[in-house]
């Protein structure tokens, strides 16, 4: 039986077809994709579920011959983090203040007076007691008025950016076996807390909600009350400076439009 003749080798010709044809295909839907214009609410459903926090640029995108990914000029991306730059300026602010108080404290050789650390964000300023006031008062020493001048003017480079400042007054027991007198205690060191609250309500713009002063007696020493030198450290005021948090919790945001309340209708030291 005679064999059919094979159809030859160019079976698989009909490929080279199709593939031209979807190549083709391909460029053309690329070609309507890049003349078209990008719903811009799709645009943003679609990157803000990559990202719940991004904020919307004020620019709309649009296609066009640069093609639809193309920044407009000077525009760094798609979204802009307003609220992220701020606290990235708040968090330099508090790092400024805390640089600006430790200069102040060793220009003025206070060293062994005045302690400045910073920690988890806050700024902790603590004071000797002698550097403001005399044994047993509450008034602030002319000395200690010059010093929390210095402090007020750094103070009020940072306003916008703190949150609060709490001013804590200390005692020290008079005797290391006997506990002192709870009542005079506790309005000594609030009374100093307080001056000092008051002179830099005086001295700064920052409204007088945001400062807290707080008296703790004898009951949160930093030493023992063995020795004059250990009593020495434990009369003492602290002040704790935070500053703004724009990613706070929802109790903290109601605080702060809270705190905010008692801004409106403030006039500066200056402007007095």
């Amino acid at each position: 039986m005679k064999k059919k003749k094979g159809g030859g080798g160019g079976g698989a010709n009909w490929m080279d077809t199709y593939g031209d044809m979807v190549t083709l295909l391909l460029c053309f839907f690329v070609l309507l994709y890049s003349m078209s214009t990008i719903s811009t609410d799709k645009w943003k459903a679609l990157v803000q579920s990559f990202n719940p926090n991004a904020i919307p640029a004020a620019t709309e995108i649009e296609g066009g011959n640069d093609g639809p990914s193309a920044d407009s000029p000077g525009q760094s991306g798609v979204f802009d983090n307003p609220e992220a730059d701020e606290q990235e300026q708040i968090e330099k602010d508090m790092e400024e203040l805390y640089e600006a108080l430790q200069q102040m404290v060793s220009s003025s050789g206070l060293t062994s007076s005045i302690q400045v650390t910073m920690q988890g964000g806050k700024v902790y300023v603590n004071f000797n007691d002698t550097v403001f006031f005399q044994a047993d008062k509450a008034e602030i020493l002319p000395g200690g008025q010059e010093v929390l001048a210095k402090v007020s003017t750094i103070l009020e480079s940072a306003s916008k950016s703190i949150d609060e400042i709490r001013i804590q007054g200390h005692t020290a027991q008079a005797a290391a076996n006997r506990r002192n007198e709870p009542r005079g205690d506790y309005r000594l060191s609030f009374n100093r807390s307080m001056e000092v609250a008051l002179f830099l309500q005086e001295h700064t713009s920052i409204a007088p909600a945001r400062m807290i002063p707080e008296g703790f007696g004898q009951w949160r020493p930093r030493a023992s009350n063995a020795t004059g030198e250990t009593r020495a450290a434990n009369r003492r005021v602290e002040l704790i400076i935070s500053g703004r948090d724009l990613n706070a919790d929802e109790f903290n945001k109601a605080m702060e439009e809270y705190l905010s309340y008692g801004e409106e209708g403030l006039t500066t030291a200056q402007d007095q």
